[in-house]
């Protein structure tokens, strides 16, 4: 590959990213204990941040699944092997590519606030925004679950197999019991203050009073009897009857109870949409609408399509200040500009106007000064978003045989979301995805201020990339809180722009600029020298790791990468 010009080292690096330092993620096992994570494959593919959630995938196709029904069972073997990321507590996003009429349509399964919840949700009896890990562990934090049902709907539209049966791999590991993973293990003895929370602690405490570690086999019968609900009601077996009433019952418990009532779980829907598609070099990307991270994505695309990026390379330090300052732009306005489109306007053409992305454009000069939100055509006066991201998320992608495609990102926002358990699952903290302040000190109100039914802002951004006459080309995202966006441009542009493999642009450094916090995986010495030279001096404190997975179509199949940072795997036949 004419990009691949950084050393070897490179694919082994630590991940690093603005998040709380209580949320740090444990360091990876050594890579030479890692298996081979990329591959390739004529008829199907599944990438997966769990190699056990690959298989699970990959058996559903080879039964003659579709994408949509291995996504099914993939989810549900996720929720129990990386609960910290993802669960039938939490919510997601997914872009489903059908093959045979080449649309691409946008899932939402964002988690809902309850009716009852204001837009001082997370504001203190003082005025001012509650400490971030005291609104995570309270009640409030955990918002109407939304990837079940996401599923659910999706599985409606294009699945294949039948409901019932797409849920044996998951229920039979937790039955029987599965192996906890180093990954996982790190998380049960991380500094996150859900790890320390009782039902944490309880779930992953042996009989003995030791805590699991990687190698032991952990069973969640609990787990599996949820799922049996499930594979008979649908998403009703969550969101209706006794699940439902326990998810209630825990949080309404203190501290900080919730207001969420059995009415507004029973009327959980998911959204249904055509996807976000735009143009990025000679290929189209299509993500999520907002309030999903799409909008981001978008508008960092559409700025370095302005540029001369897909002329460089990844040893280029100018194509990596070019990368930085056009997602410093592009998390400028979409801080400011998105929100839940049902409650207000997202001046999303007007973001997206190719005349505007031109003007953003400009503005990266030969140095990081100053960057502030724009003036897109449609705009309405917002005031300062006060949004912390810590990630707990994954993402996988599946293609089936029939040529289509799923790309989804699931979440519980934190690791373990809430700290709160029922029925074997973790309940998201997704609420706390929005704005602590609510307005401006002159009242004009934030656009992901957090109020009744209202789905907050994500990062979330799955990705698929068409050829211009709308066959599929590629599917990318990646975990990993507000650095999503960052995560997901340098898979996009590295596979684009820089012709590198998906393992390849998977295992690249991570550049995180926001602001002026210049976040970043090592470089070597002429990047970071010439980036300091910018004014972009990067920082390497630590945060949650991206979890990349990566699928392009090549050679009459497809190629598929796994972050090396995570457990993941990317297998077909």
């Amino acid at each position: 590959m004419r990009a691949l010009l950084l050393t070897a080292g490179l694919a082994a690096l630590t991940f690093s990213a603005i998040a709380p330092a209580a949320a740090e993620a444990p360091t990876p096992p050594p890579a030479a204990a890692k298996p081979v994570q990329s591959g390739f494959a004529r008829h199907a593919m599944v990438a997966t941040a769990n190699p056990v959630a690959t298989e699970a995938g990959l058996a559903v196709l080879k039964r003659g699944g579709s994408a949509v029904d291995a996504a099914v069972a993939i989810q549900t073997v996720l929720g129990l092997v990386e609960p910290q990321s993802s669960g039938l507590g939490g919510g997601g996003f997914m872009v489903y590519y059908d093959a045979r009429t080449r649309t691409t349509t946008a899932y939402d399964g964002r988690e809902v606030a309850p009716k009852g919840a204001t837009d001082r949700l997370f504001v203190g009896d003082d005025g001012k925004p509650l400490p971030f890990f005291d609104a995570v562990l309270g009640g409030i934090s955990t918002g109407v679950p939304g990837a079940i049902a996401m599923l659910d709907q999706a599985h409606r539209d294009h699945g294949k197999l039948a409901w019932a049966d797409l849920f044996d791999q998951a229920e039979k590991l937790a039955d029987e019991g599965f192996i906890v993973s180093p990954r996982l293990a790190g998380m049960i003895v991380s500094k996150a203050p859900q790890a320390s929370a009782p039902d944490t602690v309880r779930y992953f405490t042996k009989a003995d009073g030791s805590r699991y570690v990687a190698g032991d086999r952990l069973k969640n019968p609990a787990y599996a009897q949820t799922l049996r609900r499930i594979a008979s009601y649908g998403a009703s077996g969550l969101l209706t009857g006794p699940v439902a009433q326990d998810i209630l019952d825990r949080v309404h418990q203190g501290p900080r109870p919730s207001t969420m009532t059995l009415a507004d779980l029973a009327a959980y829907r998911p959204t249904v949409k055509p996807a976000l598609c735009k143009p990025f070099l000679k290929w189209v990307v299509c993500t999520p609408q907002a309030p999903s991270g799409g909008p981001g994505l978008q508008i960092a695309l559409g700025i370095l399509d302005h540029t001369d990026i897909a002329a460089r390379n990844a040893a280029d330090e100018k194509a990596w200040f070019e990368f930085a300052q056009a997602s410093r732009l592009a998390y400028a306005d979409r801080d400011r500009y998105v929100g839940d489109p049902a409650f207000v306007d997202v001046p999303v053409k007007g973001l997206l106007a190719p005349e505007y992305l031109a003007r953003r454009a400009a503005l990266i000069g030969e140095k990081a000064g100053p960057v502030t939100f724009g003036h897109p055509e449609g705009a309405p006066d917002r005031g300062a978003d006060n949004t912390l991201e810590p990630g707990g998320t994954s993402h996988f992608i599946v293609v089936d045989t029939k040529g289509n495609v799923v790309s989804m990102t699931t979440t519980v926002e934190s690791i373990f979301g809430s700290g709160r358990m029922v029925d074997g699952f973790f309940l998201n903290n997704q609420l706390t995805d929005s704005s602590f302040s609510p307005t401006d000190a002159d009242g004009t109100p934030a656009a992901n201020a957090p109020g009744p039914g209202k789905r907050p802002r994500s990062s979330m951004a799955p990705a698929i990339v068409l050829n211009r006459d709308g066959t599929f080309h590629a599917a990318a995202g990646s975990p990993g809180g507000s650095a999503i966006q960052a995560y997901n441009l340098k898979v996009l542009v590295a596979m684009l722009g820089w012709g590198m493999t998906p393992q390849e642009s998977a295992a690249l450094p991570n550049l995180v600029a926001k602001g002026q916090q210049f976040s970043a995986d090592p470089f070597p010495g002429t990047i970071m020298q010439g980036l300091s030279a910018r004014d972009l001096p990067l920082s390497t404190s630590k945060g949650e790791e991206s979890g990349i997975q990566a699928i392009i179509r090549k050679d009459g199949g497809y190629l598929g990468g796994a972050d090396p940072r995570r457990e993941g795997r990317a297998i077909g036949f």
